[in-house]
C-alpha cells in the first residue's frame, strides 16, 4: 500500500507544504491541519492512480506497480483512495472556506489528471494549477485570508510543470504503448529532457528575483549552481540514463529553492 500511493511525490509535496506553512508563519495547530489535509489528498491521488491504471500497467508489464504485480488488490487500493479523499475533504473544510477550497483544488487537479487529462495536450495543466495554488494553501488560513505573492504562485506553477515532465520521462514508451499521449509524449523525449530542467532553473530565478528588494550576491551564486544542476539534468535526459533520478533532482531543487527563500527573509504574503 505504501508503494501504491506513489511515496516519493506524496512525501515531496507534503514536505513542500510543511515548509510553506512554516514560511507563512502559521500557528502550529493550523500548520499541522494544512499538512494533514495535503497529505491525505496526496494519498488519495496516488492510490487512485494505481487503481485506475491497473489494467494499463499490467499490459505495460509494470512490475514496480503493486496492483499490476498482484501484490495488492485493485479493490483495496480503490477503497483506500476513497477513504483518503473523504478525510482530505473533512480536514480541508476545517481550515475554512477559502483555504479549504485551495487545498481541495490541489486534490481535484490530481484526480482530474488521473481520470484522463494526462492523455491530452493539457496534461501539464493540473500540475501547473496544483503547484501554483499550493502557496495559497499555506497563506489563506492566516487572519484576513491573504493570498501569496504572485511570484510565489508563478514559481510553484513552473516547478509543477517541470515535475510533470521529469516524472513522465522514464515512462514515455510504456505510456505510448497503452494509449497515453500527454504533453511530454507529444513533445518527445529530447524536448521533454531539455524543457523540464530548464523550467526548474527558471523557477529558481523567479524565487530569487521575485521578492521585493535586491537579492544578495550569494543568492545569484546559488542560482548559478542550480543552473549547473539543470544543465546536468538535460545531459542525463538526452542520454536516456538514470531518468528516474531526474524527478528526485526536481524535488531537491524545489527544496533548495525553499531554503533560498527562507534565508532571504522575504514575505510569502503579497
Amino acid at each position: 500500500m505504501v508503494r501504491a500511493c506513489h511515496p516519493a511525490p506524496t512525501v515531496a509535496v507534503t514536505a513542500l507544504t510543511a515548509g510553506l506553512a512554516a514560511l507563512a508563519g502559521l500557528p502550529l495547530g493550523t500548520g499541522v491541519l494544512v499538512v494533514a489535509a495535503v497529505f491525505t489528498g496526496q494519498l488519495s491521488i496516488g492510490w487512485s492512480n494505481d487503481a485506475l491504471d491497473a489494467a494499463r500497467d499490467r499490459v505495460a508489464g509494470r512490475t514496480d506497480k503493486p496492483v499490476a504485480a498482484g501484490r495488492v488488490s485493485r479493490r483495496v487500493v480503490a477503497a483506500a483512495a476513497g477513504v483518503a479523499l473523504v478525510l482530505t475533504v473533512a480536514l480541508s473544510l476545517f481550515l475554512g472556506l477559502l483555504p479549504g477550497a485551495a487545498a481541495l483544488t490541489v486534490v481535484a487537479c490530481g484526480w482530474a489528471y488521473n481520470l484522463g487529462v494526462k492523455a491530452t495536450w493539457f496534461s501539464f495543466l493540473p500540475y501547473a494549477v496544483a503547484f501554483g495554488i499550493l502557496p495559497a494553501v499555506a497563506t489563506l488560513p492566516l487572519p484576513g485570508n491573504p493570498w501569496p505573492a504572485g511570484w510565489a504562485m508563478l514559481a510553484g506553477a513552473l516547478l509543477g510543470v517541470a515535475a510533470h515532465l521529469l516524472n513522465a520521462l522514464p515512462d514515455l514508451d510504456d505510456d505510448l504503448a497503452t494509449g497515453i499521449r500527454g504533453l511530454p509524449h507529444r513533445l518527445g523525449r529530447r524536448a521533454t529532457a531539455v524543457l523540464g530542467p530548464a523550467l526548474l532553473v527558471i523557477a529558481s530565478t523567479v524565487i530569487i528575483a521575485g521578492p521585493p528588494g535586491r537579492p544578495p550576491p550569494w543568492m545569484w551564486g546559488a542560482a548559478v549552481v542550480l543552473a549547473v544542476v539543470g544543465a546536468t539534468g538535460v545531459r542525463i535526459g538526452l542520454r536516456g540514463e538514470h531518468l528516474r533520478a531526474l524527478f528526485l533532482a526536481a524535488v531537491l531543487v524545489a527544496a533548495a529553492d525553499l531554503v533560498l527563500f527562507a534565508v532571504s527573509g522575504a514575505s510569502l504574503v503579497s
